[in-house]
């Protein structure tokens, strides 16, 4: 039976993020390619950037990347050790306390820029 343990949570966590960050890729890669399109296009779209909401979904982004990178370390630890496996649970508990640790970070350098230009 399913019982929502940290493997599930990590599992679904690790897809929830690459999916995410996939989505971001192409639309990053849209929003710079947009150039080609014209000056005016490619600056109606970067001004659209400026809004409050975009750039507290680059927090969100930089926690996803933070996640997924972290898990994919655990994975690989889970992967090639002996020790991974007896251990994946703490490991993804540290995986989520130091994605907590990047995301504090993060919102403590950005959030005051952010807020500025409200």
């Amino acid at each position: 039976m399913y019982q929502g343990r940290e493997g599930q949570w990590a599992f679904l966590f690790h897809r929830i993020s690459g999916w995410a960050l996939g989505l971001y890729l192409l639309l990053h890669t849209f929003s710079i390619g947009s150039i080609m399109l014209g000056p005016s296009f490619y600056g109606s779209i970067h001004g659209v950037y400026g809004n409050v909401i975009f750039r507290f979904g680059l927090i969100a982004v930089a926690a996803a990347v933070a996640y997924h990178a972290l898990n994919g370390m655990r994975i690989i630890a889970m992967d090639f050790t002996a020790w991974g496996v007896k251990l994946q649970s703490q490991l993804w508990w540290g995986v989520m306390a130091l994605t907590f640790i990047c995301l504090g970070v993060t919102m403590y350098f950005n959030v005051p820029r952010i807020l500025q230009g409200v």
